[in-house]
């Protein structure tokens, strides 16, 4: 689709979209190449030689100076300034998994890149539990310091609040508030966080086990002792009062810990096929929720993915104990069906999946992602899935991740492609700092905290294109406005990216899913 002649003219003259020749919108291979770069503009810490968007620099170099620690490294979660630990761990494991069921079909260069963007990541988790009995679950910027709290050993530390960063509009590179590290130590629970980064690190094992079998190894041994912690000392991470302000309202853990234990112990399972693992999934289902047929999946819950991963071993290994996981996978995929008799996931005209509360294209992409890996799951034991009504094939969860990969892409009624980069028509004026700024190399001059604000609130295109970058998103009724300031629509995230590069890899080598 085209936009019409009216919202043609609306997109050139009063939103900077300069349409030169005609698109190539499902060109997934260049698509998938972008999505893995994306994430060099959201690194933090040293960047390397072979850093490919140039306009950014060095940045956080002090993180987890006050813990005599190296906490350098990692990605910005979003268009701020801060490394949030639970997103970021769910953003690895969603790039490792990507690599698991789909790198076989990415080009050699692509695949490499792919596992370059899993270990920044993973390089930096490694620190966040380098210390027995404690994970560091978030860095940002504070304005001051207290000495004395500090020195309180074996309590969670909460040592700055994020929202004086979101107070900035001010270049990664700039930052001159003190860098603020959240912890938090046993007994104190951080079963989310922790579950998570055993997810992530597990995964990414056996993303580098073919390649780097020492590395694999390191990250499987610091999975297994993270996930000890997470289920030793159950509770949420932002239940501790020291680390609420700062987790809340921006990652506070809303749906509750518990799939976190599951989905770390799936991931554990699937690794190291250790059968302690799957004890655990058969004997905790229940008791943690497993059976909880929440239609949602992203950084907060993790439902439907953990019911889709346990699925493999059901189709694979006719194990019936974990049956109910393979119900509860199937009957996710019915919701997504619009024809079938269970369907109740909502979607805008234009037909792409829709769920209130702004970043809506981090549903599109986690949930396409999920219904390529049940199709392929599901195709290699030829079943269908009983929607009741009818029954669905492989075939037909493909064409459903498709329309929502087609529509991003930009077959869409605005004609526009939410990839920053992608086609000739595509935001320009993100929720991004280091985007909306003029770059160190253009503009070595130090910007502060608050004179980045005539930047933010200019109307001129950002002057670095983040490329690569899927942005939040339009609204229920299609309708995208390209305004720097409605961050729940422009503002790109790394847990938007990470599981489109699968979806991506498999469309580049399928672009007609049969």
């Amino acid at each position: 689709m085209r936009p019409s002649s009216l919202l043609f003219l609306y997109l050139i003259f009063f939103h900077g979209f300069s349409p030169l020749v005609e698109s190539s919108y499902l060109d997934y291979a260049d698509a998938l190449s972008k999505s893995i770069l994306f994430f060099e503009g959201q690194r933090s810490g040293f960047l390397p030689q072979d850093q490919r968007i140039g306009w950014r620099g060095n940045s956080g170099l002090s993180d987890g100076w006050m813990y005599n620690t190296d906490l350098t490294g990692g990605y910005y979660d979003a268009g701020d300034n801060v490394k949030f630990g639970f997103p970021m761990a769910f953003t690895t494991t969603m790039l490792a998994w990507s690599v698991i069921e789909f790198g076989d079909l990415m080009p050699p260069n692509e695949l490499r890149n792919a596992l370059v963007a899993i270990r920044w990541a993973t390089d930096y988790l490694l620190k966040t539990v380098s210390q027995p009995n404690r994970i560091f679950v978030q860095i940002g910027c504070v304005a001051s310091l207290t000495r004395s709290f500090l020195t309180q050993s074996m309590l969670p530390l909460k040592v700055g609040d994020p929202n004086i960063d979101h107070s900035c509009w001010e270049r990664p590179e700039d930052m001159d508030t003190t860098r603020s590290v959240y912890a938090v130590d046993a007994p104190n629970p951080a079963s989310d966080v922790a579950g998570e980064t055993a997810a992530a690190l597990a995964a990414s094992s056996m993303a580098f086990r073919s390649v780097d079998a020492g590395y694999a190894d390191t990250l499987l041994r610091n999975a297994v002792q993270v996930f000890q912690f997470a289920d030793n000392f159950r509770g949420a991470y932002s239940d501790n009062a020291h680390i609420r302000d700062g987790a809340c309202p921006f990652y506070c853990d809303f749906s509750g810990y518990q799939d976190e234990l599951l989905w770390g112990a799936a991931w554990l399972r699937r690794a190291s096929q250790d059968n302690s693992y799957l004890s655990y999934l058969e004997n905790n289902g229940k008791t943690l929720g497993a059976d909880d047929n929440i239609n949602e999946f992203g950084w907060d819950n993790k439902h439907a993915g953990l019911n889709v991963l346990v699925s493999k071993e059901v189709l694979d290994g006719n194990m019936y104990t974990l049956e109910s996981y393979k119900a509860s996978a199937d009957s996710f995929m019915c919701t997504l069906i619009p024809d079938s008799s269970s369907s109740h996931i909502e979607y805008t005209p234009g037909g792409l999946i829709y769920k209130p509360g702004g970043s809506n294209l981090q549903h599109a992409t986690t949930i396409s992602f999920i219904l390529l890996v049940y199709a392929k799951y599901l195709d290699r034991t030829s079943q269908t899935v009983n929607c009741g009504n009818e029954f669905v094939s492989p075939v037909l969860l493909r064409m459903q991740a498709k329309k929502q990969v087609d529509y991003i892409l930009g077959e869409n009624p605005m004609g526009l492609s939410y990839m920053v980069g992608y086609s000739n028509y595509f935001p320009q004026r993100i929720h991004h700092r280091g985007s909306s700024l003029p770059s160190v190399k253009d503009h070595p001059e130090f910007i502060a905290c608050k004179d980045g604000s005539i930047y933010f609130n200019s109307t001129n295109p950002n002057p670095n294109v983040l490329v690569g970058a899927i942005v939040g998103g339009p609204g229920e009724d299609d309708v995208y406005g390209d305004d720097r300031a409605d961050f729940r629509k422009s503002e790109p995230t790394t847990y938007i990216n990470a599981p489109f590069v699968g979806a991506l890899a498999y469309f580049a080598a399928n672009p007609n899913p049969s």
